[in-house]
């Protein structure tokens, strides 16, 4: 017999939390659009690069997509209607850029954990991923969509229209609150002791 705990990686939830986003609306001139969010350390094709660019052009210009932690070389090779940011100064920044957002997109295809997930939830943003490897446990029915297909842009583009039709409002206290039971790293730390 072993005793076998499963403990999530911890969070800075007194940082990542919600966050006044007028002016990372007016600086990234997204006011008045849904925002979808991508966030990575690196970006490749295993976090699903190139599916973000299909889905940019398959949806009209209510929607923006920003891209977060890209090289300067991917940012110049950005199609229109994607923001590009290298890495943000601060976490600070990073949970602005959540909070702005109307949902945490990931289109990896395989993660450990899903810390972008967990941090978007912790500034009330819901998320939407695909059923696969460690992410989807992340999403309960009132924090997010799991999209059943890897690749299905079209569950992805169904699942997006479902969030901006119930609103981000629906989400938010359910994502925070499944992030401060979860997500904490005082909680989580206190585990591992």
């Amino acid at each position: 017999y072993c005793d076998i705990q499963h403990i999530y990686n911890g969070i800075d939830i007194s940082i990542f939390s919600p966050q006044t986003v007028n002016s990372v609306k007016r600086d990234y001139n997204i006011d008045g659009k849904f925002t979808i969010i991508g966030v990575a350390s690196a970006w490749s094709e295993s976090k699903g690069l190139s599916e973000y660019y299909k889905l940019r052009e398959r949806l009209s210009d209510r929607y923006t997509i920003i891209l977060v932690g890209l090289s300067q070389k991917q940012i110049d090779n950005l199609p229109s209607g994607i923001i590009g940011i290298k890495r943000t100064q601060s976490q600070q920044e990073l949970a602005e850029l959540y909070s702005a957002a109307d949902v945490v997109l990931s289109l990896s295809r395989a993660e450990t954990f899903g810390l972008t997930i967990a941090e978007g939830m912790a500034c009330g943003t819901p998320a939407i991923v695909y059923n696969t490897t460690a992410i989807p446990e992340l999403i309960t029915p009132n924090t997010g969509i799991v999209v059943e297909k890897v690749g299905d842009l079209d569950g992805i583009i169904n699942a997006i229209s479902e969030i901006r039709t119930n609103g981000k409002e629906h989400y938010s206290a359910a994502c925070r609150k499944y992030a401060e039971e979860h997500f904490n790293k005082d909680i989580c730390f206190d585990k591992y002791i």
